[in-house]
């Protein structure tokens, strides 16, 4: 009887470490991203495996989102970060992971997804001097805008996510497969669209838009701001709007920033504005990094055509 007993007890143990390990299996991935575009790749590779949150909400200027006590229990409760890199979230990124308390997503450990690795980085400056602004030692981080970092900002996130969950990593590469088929496909019919583009001629507030210059063949020529993160004088105004009357500057393009200095130098040049999303979910038709692009491409079109 005492034999019987404890088989009994035996296969009801068994059966419930079966049980837990089954839900331990099947427990979601919880992934916080630092942008929206972070978010949708994610889920494009992790699909039912990943509980994804975006701390931003493509709104806001990304050197200066408002630090809210509500981010540091997501923080502390996330099994992975993937963050921009290239110090793009340096302003409020950092006040947050040390009250977070949650060693595996710091910089450098296997939760910490660093999604620039990988990036050809631009502009990145040859000497460091505050006095020239807001720059960023270790090079222009928008570079997100560019399409074809959308395709390694992707790698980057199934490396991570393999590194972390390893029993997953098939179904991450076949995922990543798929979503970087559907961005070449996707990035043939950009180029296309982009033919109108090339060579154009721009003047931007921030320097947001180097990479999305680059690739679709735009030249910048001059900003609204006097050195990034400073704001435009009078004077510097009058200079731009006068350099952009002589050369026959047809757009002014600008991001999450106020429209005041933009159309204001529009007054006074005559170049069609036009306001474009430097990060996805900022308007209902970017709620994907794949639209986000396409609607930034639509949208300059549209602006060009009426300058």
């Amino acid at each position: 009887m005492r034999t019987k007993r404890r088989k009994i007890l035996s296969a009801l143990l068994f059966s419930f470490l079966l049980t837990g390990f089954g839900l331990a299996q099947a427990q979601t991935i919880r992934v916080i991203t630092t942008t929206p575009d972070l978010a949708d790749i994610t889920k494009q590779i992790g699909k039912e495996l990943v509980d994804v949150e975006s701390l931003t909400r493509g709104v806001e200027f990304m050197h200066a989102v408002p630090v809210k006590p509500s981010f540091v229990p997501k923080l502390n409760r996330a099994n992975i970060l993937a963050a921009m890199g290239l110090d793009l979230e340096i302003s409020w990124l950092p006040a947050l992971l040390e009250p977070a308390s949650n060693p595996k997503i710091m910089p450098g450990q296997a939760g910490h997804i660093d999604c620039s690795t990988g990036v050809s980085v631009i502009d990145v400056p040859k000497s460091l001097d505050r006095a020239e602004g807001d720059v960023h030692p270790k090079g222009n981080p928008h570079y997100n805008l560019d399409p074809h970092n959308g395709k390694v900002m992707a790698r980057n996130i199934a490396d991570g996510l393999a590194r972390n969950f390893p029993q997953h990593k098939a179904v991450f590469e076949k995922n990543l497969a798929a979503y970087v088929a559907e961005l070449d496909k996707a990035i043939v019919r950009w180029q296309q669209m982009a033919a109108p583009l090339k060579g154009a001629k721009f003047v931007a507030y921030h320097s947001d838009w180097a990479y999305f210059a680059q690739r679709f063949g735009l030249q910048q020529v001059g900003s609204i701001e006097v050195k990034p993160g400073i704001e435009p004088t009078p004077n510097h105004l009058v200079a731009l709007a006068q350099k952009m009357q002589q050369d026959k500057i047809p757009l002014i393009i600008y991001g999450p920033q106020s429209d005041r200095y933009p159309k204001q130098l529009a007054g006074q040049s005559g170049a069609a504005v036009v306001r474009l999303q430097s990060i996805s979910g900022g308007a209902a038709e970017t709620d994907s990094y794949v639209k986000f692009i396409e609607y930034n491409l639509k949208s300059l079109l549209s602006a060009l055509k009426k300058s």
